[in-house]
């Protein structure tokens, strides 16, 4: 049986996303961490700051300019992939992509020109200057693109329009609203946490690679891995750690907050099928029961895939109290389908599709579990949260671990921390790319999640809010039809693994350049040069 246009345009968006996803986060924190390091260059007037932000700044801007170049095709996905959604959504998904484009891309991408080609011809204040108007375009771009997606995990301010059958704001203050939601600026505070995790990881991996390197060359060699790679890996450890507790602090908050207003995705990523539970589980293997029923007295059995479970934990995790529990995906959708029924009721023949297994007239984006139509496939969830959070665990091994071994002024030599600063790198993009798959697919079957302030604690209708929600069939385009999906899914990752062998090659050649002195290029008899900076 062929692939259906529904399966092709999600794998299409979903390798896109991914793809542009793995150099976002190094972006976005590592613009702070360039900032950061050319302001301690200016106040301190050490001279292994300067390098430190011209060596990693050059890292910063290949990723900055690929992931333009793999960022800017979605926008276009949406407009022909997903057309419905967009005529559905477009009056308010629209806006912060705007601002997206015409403020903070400008922003970022002008002062980056500033920032690069204005060595020397500036000066060293008002370049120090740039470099956080940089920093504050590419986190502002940021902001609006989660704003955006924020309002697909919740969709506030707004009100369903029967009349148009369309989604539209609900009146002069809804805008602030959007960009008030309490679901983005949570996710606003792990995406940064995470990214500044992930640009850190890179900085120390990098310098205690190379303090390693050097001070195995002996001699001018030695002199550079003390005095310019030690204290810059050191920096970069530190903040490694105190990014690595601020990731786990918002994740922490970002999961509560989802028990109440994503209830389903909670329960897939503890693999909770039915029932309610307190305990939190390390690993699964088995998929959820294809058939669960009620107890005689209309609760649902306890059902759970996890293995290894530790009693309490998820209730402190959920609600920070060892006596609580959460509720199963079975559950969850029971909730979810009277919550649309009643919007249904509401709206007539006007309101969103409701029907899992009939969306646009094509087979489904689920029915994976007939108990729970209104829940995400168990095992992609759980295992996407927990290879999140241990890769991103993984990185507190190389802090401690480079931290003790640089204590005291010492400057290690051991080929040990070498391999495992090496492997640590890939790491936490790892981690951030499960995050974001997590986030997606825990959300589905919907494109636009129901809003649960919309209905009342008896799950009636409050608002025209109830109307605003959208299962993930039901934004396909209907004029593109499985083949043009398929020749355009193909191109696109041949395209993308074109971007992305380049990408690796050329952050591969940079880190390996080092920083320019005579022991990175060639050796400790090579004859001293001016720091150089070529684009």
């Amino acid at each position: 049986m062929g692939l259906e246009g529904l399966d092709l345009a999600r794998w299409q968006f979903g390798i896109t996303t991914v793809y542009h996803f793995i150099l976002v986060p190094f972006t976005i924190g590592m613009s702070l961490l360039v900032a950061l390091m050319e302001t301690l260059w200016y106040r301190t007037g050490k001279e292994y700051w300067l390098k430190a932000t011209r060596f990693f700044g050059r890292l910063f801007i290949v990723n900055f300019a690929l992931g333009v170049a793999t960022g800017i095709v979605q926008e276009f996905q949406f407009g022909m992939g997903w057309s419905e959604y967009s005529r559905f959504v477009g009056d308010i998904f629209g806006a912060p992509l705007a601002f997206e484009a015409l403020l903070s891309f400008f922003m970022e991408s002008t002062f980056l020109g500033v920032w690069i080609f204005g060595w020397g011809k500036i000066s060293k204040k008002a370049h120090v200057v740039v470099s956080w108007l940089v920093m504050a375009g590419v986190n502002t771009s940021m902001l609006w693109i989660i704003g955006a997606n924020s309002w697909m995990q919740r969709p506030v301010g707004a009100v369903f329009d029967p009349a148009t059958g369309r989604a539209t704001l609900n009146g002069a203050t809804a805008f602030f609203q959007v960009v008030g939601n309490s679901t983005m600026w949570l996710a606003v505070f792990h995406v940064v946490t995470s990214s500044i995790l992930l640009a850190s990881t890179i900085v120390a991996g990098i310098s205690l690679w190379w303090m390693v390197r050097a001070a195995n060359a002996g001699g001018i060699g030695d002199t550079e891995a003390r005095e310019v790679w030690r204290p810059i890996a050191r920096w970069g450890m530190t903040i490694m750690l105190v990014a690595g507790v601020l990731t786990i602090a918002s994740g922490h908050l970002q999961g509560q907050h989802l028990v109440y207003y994503q209830p389903a995705k909670m329960a897939a990523a503890e693999g909770l099928c039915a029932g309610e539970s307190g305990a939190l589980a390390l690993v699964a293997f088995s998929d959820c029961p294809q058939d669960i029923q009620k107890n005689d007295d209309g609760t649902w059995p306890l059902t759970e895939v996890g293995i290894g479970k530790i009693p309490g934990l998820l209730g402190f995790v959920a609600h920070n109290s060892f006596s609580r529990s959460i509720a199963g995906m079975a559950d969850s959708s029971e909730r979810t389908q009277t919550m649309l029924e009643n919007a249904a009721d509401k709206f007539g023949d006007k309101a969103p599709n409701i029907d899992t297994a009939n969306t646009s007239g094509i087979k489904g984006e689920t029915g994976v579990y007939s108990w729970a139509p209104y829940s995400p496939s168990v095992l992609l969830v759980f295992w996407s949260f927990r290879l999140m959070m241990g890769l991103g665990l993984f990185c507190a091994a190389l802090a401690l671990v480079g931290l003790y071994q640089t204590r005291g002024g010492k400057v290690s030599t051991s080929k040990g921390l070498k391999r495992l600063a090496l492997i640590t790198l890939p790491m936490p993009y790892l981690s951030a790319a499960f995050g974001w798959i997590m986030t997606e697919f825990g959300r589905q079957p919907f494109i636009v999640y129901p809003n649960q302030d919309a209905f009342g604690s008896d799950l009636a209708v409050k608002t025209d809010a109830a109307g605003v929600f959208m299962l993930t069939g039901d934004g396909l385009s209907g004029v593109v039809n499985p083949l043009e999906f398929l020749i355009s899914l193909i191109l696109f990752t041949l395209v993308y693994l074109v971007l992305g062998i380049i990408w690796f090659k050329l952050m591969v050649r940079y880190s390996k350049e080092g920083i320019n002195t005579p022991a990175s290029d060639g050796g400790p008899n090579a004859a001293s040069q001016e720091l150089s900076f070529a684009y």
